[in-house]
């Protein structure tokens, strides 16, 4: 099962990142994100299944 990250980035905007099994990133937001909701709905998006 894939793991989801989510964080704050160095100019404060929220990133997700998917990481696989084996350690290796398979997915990331293209961009930051000010608010975390929208972040998430862009996650979703691209597979996420979490709220």
């Amino acid at each position: 099962m894939d793991k989801w990250d989510f964080y704050k980035d160095n100019a404060g905007e929220w990133r997700w990142n998917r990481t696989a099994s084996n350690g290796r990133i398979v997915g990331a937001s293209s961009q930051g994100y000010v608010n975390r909701a929208d972040c998430l709905a862009n996650a979703q998006r691209n597979g996420y299944k979490g709220s």
